[in-house]
């Protein structure tokens, strides 16, 4: 008989009416209740809609039609929030238009899309989460907030926390990878940063936690694609993130685009009313997506946009960002009978709740401050924070024959590329206020870097690109334009070493940017044998939004710099690293494929009933024909200029109740010549589960710094938390029966170790 042992349920409980959700004596309930109970629902229906800015706030009042509606609005207090209005003097304007004419003088809520930085901007977010280390995450959200609350913004869209293992989905840049573990724990750190200890802070802003759910598993990597997930799967890698950032007291929740089981997630009363405010006593508000309340009728799921307001609101989606669907219809379904104005004063009892939270009913424009604005952005202090998170986030791939870090012994080093020069596409997709062309290019950072001896010869080779290549036009690439090979051969012979900046463009990825070739586009390729030819000591570097798939340069180059897009001052971080003043420690949130053929590939698969051949060679096994089951680098990986041992791995007991803690520890030693930092792994399977699991789940890691000859020993617990997992009902079960241990510097090299957890065994 097989034992389970429940400890939570994910019952999908009805939320029982709409309540206000909190304690009804405390000062902001009161408030809001009095607020509530003055307003008309007119005014109710309006703080239910957000708009972009379609006129320059601080100019003179619109006289195009459409957004003369809008301006009418604002000052009746028909918009509860605005995105896409900038700056202290625009969001004072447009706050007077609501506090000083409405009747109420309710004030908007101000959002926008910070993901990595407002005008300083920090590696993309998968580059972040390269990094392993959630203070650093929290470091760039807290001064992205001190930027955007400076130019007077509320909140922000992020951070997205979307698990993503498809690297053909162009917003996997956005997030923090294929782990639900490492996502949650950067996800809430970024929540941290965002919103500091108090909401009520000017330099804090509201988090949006995003998309809820499902949108990372995009059928084909597709943008706003279909999904079809199993309910197992939505509740053991989709959902832990939300939940944690729900823990985390995330201010806001965004819609996500897409369906599950058929149903629009901006319509579904599970995920919305039963699961986040009822099961997880979320306390925000849920925005839609982009008129994700208007496709609706795409998905097929409403005949028109009244249907949609219908089937919205009464799935717990409170605001409207951009389908004028509830300012349209939401008072004539009141009037029906179709809607209970109930479900219209939990939504604005949410939003007057963030928005109290945020002190704006004590002061609408204390975010709006000209002389702060000055003063608080772009300062070199925060430029130097984005340089220390870029240099942490940066990976190394490989290093053959230690030519990383560059000796002195290097006279002439070839920087060669046409990313070498780039002072663009460091500063990533989806990068708020920076002024294009402000990044600190690879090219700029050798050079000052290098001693006066050395000789930089540079070629950019070829371009990427060809005409546009900004939102939101799709790329062309370079097919044809070869002229500036024969530069950089040139440049190749030489130099003692070359240093090849190739990957993507910025707009690569990011939303709308999905691909079907992760490979090397354009004539990168080609340029990279070009030169090859010539000479073979080349370090390349790679600059790109996602995994790519680069199987031919990965065994001829002799060493390979993971980058990414990492911000204002990419060029000095990577600089930092290529020449030993930093010794790489960051490592893979996301698995490299060898081809794309492989794609969806992740650490965390399931073995399947033939894991492999009985002989070499044979079929009738899960496998390629083509090509090895194995990513070109995996998961959790990274290497160092140091080296790192790892020894003394045990366990605490062998044999443990459900209620018991089991430590882990392992003695993690520097046998190399530099101090560096290494991220130590722990990673469980539970080897006989009614539901099959995993070959390997992260349940932990630590980094930690290292001096030479320095060991150090680790401990981590495992507990009924770690243990356990969501059956495809919701139950969260820990299950009696042997499980592996695994400790690591990456998802594959690592030590294991067998324990079990006994129904009947007692530790007491």
């Amino acid at each position: 008989m097989k034992y389970f042992i429940v400890l939570t349920v994910f019952a999908l409980v009805a939320l029982s009416g709409c309540s206000s959700g909190g304690n009804q004596n405390s000062e902001e309930d009161r408030f809001i209740e009095d607020l509530l109970s003055k307003m008309t629902l007119d005014e109710k229906i309006g703080q239910l809609n957000q708009h972009t800015s379609r006129w320059e706030m601080t100019g003179p009042a619109p006289k195009a039609d459409n957004t003369q509606e809008l301006f009418e609005n604002i000052k009746a207090g028909k918009v509860g929030s605005m995105l896409n209005v900038i700056g202290a003097e625009a969001t004072r304007e447009a706050q007077k238009l609501a506090v000083e004419n409405s009747r109420l003088g309710i004030p908007m809520i101000f959002g926008y899309d910070v993901i990595h930085g407002q005008k300083t901007m920090f590696p993309i977010p998968l580059a972040e989460a390269a990094a392993w280390d959630p203070e650093l995450a929290k470091l760039s959200a807290s001064i992205a907030a001190k930027e955007a609350s400076a130019q007077g913004l509320h909140w922000t869209f992020g951070p997205m926390v979307d698990v993503g293992r498809d690297a053909r989905w162009g917003r996997v840049m956005e997030g923090a990878g294929e782990d639900p573990y490492l996502a949650s724990i950067i996800s809430v750190a970024r929540i941290n940063g965002f919103q500091g200890d108090n909401l009520d802070d000017v330099a804090t802003i509201a988090a949006c936690a995003k998309h809820f759910a499902g949108y990372g598993f995009s059928e084909a990597g597709r943008d706003y694609n279909a999904v079809d997930l199993s309910r197992e799967s939505l509740y053991n890698l989709v959902l832990p993130t939300f939940k944690a950032s729900t823990e985390a007291g995330v201010a806001t929740f965004m819609n996500a685009f897409n369906t599950i089981d058929g149903e629009p997630c901006t319509a579904s009363d599970a995920l919305m009313r039963d699961l986040l405010k009822g099961e997880w006593g979320f306390d925000g508000f849920v925005v839609s997506d982009w008129n994700s309340i208007g496709e609706m009728m795409e998905h097929g799921a409403a005949a028109d946009l009244k249907e949609s307001a219908l089937r919205a609101i009464q799935g717990g989606c409170d605001m409207d960002m951009e389908a004028l669907a509830y300012i349209t219809h939401l008072q004539e379904l009141v009037e029906e009978g179709k809607v209970d104005e109930k479900l219209i004063d939990d939504a604005v009892r949410r939003i007057l709740r963030i928005k109290y939270r945020l002190g704006l009913f004590d002061d609408p424009y204390k975010y709006s401050d000209v002389e702060r604005e000055k003063n608080s952005i772009y300062t070199e202090e925060h430029r130097e924070a984005s340089r220390k998170v870029a240099r942490e986030s940066i990976v190394l791939l490989k290093n053959d024959e230690a030519v990383l870090p560059i000796s002195d012994k290097v006279k002439s080093i070839a920087v060669i590329g046409p990313l070498a020069d780039d002072k663009d596409s460091p500063l990533g997709n989806w990068r708020a206020q920076a002024v294009a062309n402000t990044a600190v290019s690879l090219l700029e950072g050798v050079e000052a870097s290098v001693a006066p001896s050395v000789k930089v010869n540079y070629a950019k080779g070829c371009d990427l690109s060809i005409g546009k290549r900004t939102f939101p036009d799709f790329m062309t690439f370079n097919e044809t334009d070869r002229s500036g090979f024969k530069a950089a051969v040139k440049a190749a012979k030489k130099s003692d070493l070359v240093l090849l900046a190739i990957g993507e463009d910025c707009f690569q990825s990011g939303e709308g940017r999905s691909q079907t070739d992760i490979g090397l586009r354009g004539l990168q390729k080609e340029l990279f044998d070009a030169v090859y030819a010539v000479n073979k000591n080349i370090v390349v570097v790679l600059m790109n939004g996602r995994p790519l798939a680069i199987p031919d340069v990965a065994v001829k180059a002799q060493a390979i710099v993971e980058a990414w897009h990492g911000g204002t001052e990419a060029g000095h971080a990577i600089a930092d690293v290529l020449f030993g003043r930093y010794n790489p420690s960051g490592k893979l949130p996301m698995t490299f494929p060898r081809n794309v053929g492989q794609v969806p590939i992740y650490y965390n698969y399931k073995s399947t009933g033939r894991p492999t051949a009985e002989q070499p060679g044979q079929a009738l096994w899960s496998c390629y024909t083509d090509s090895p089951n194995t990513p070109l680098y995996p998961f959790g990986y990274g290497l160092s200029y140091t080296n790192f041992h790892y020894s003394d791995f045990k366990l605490d007991k062998s044999s443990m109740s459900v209620n018991d803690e089991l430590m882990c520890s392992v003695t993690i030693s520097n046998n190399g010549s530099v101090d560096g930092k290494e991220v130590v792994q722990l990673y469980i399977q539970d080897l006989a589960a009614k539901y099959a699991r995993p070959v390997k789940e992260l349940k932990g890691f630590e980094k930690i710094e290292l001096a030479v000859g320095e060991s150090k020993e680790l401990h981590f617990s495992l507990t009924q938390k770690e243990l356990g997992y969501y059956m495809p009902n919701g139950q969260y079960v820990v299950e009696p029966g042997k499980f592996k241990v695994f400790v690591g510097g990456n998802s594959v090299e690592t030590q294991e170790l067998e324990f079990e957890i006994n129904p009947h065994y007692s530790s007491h």
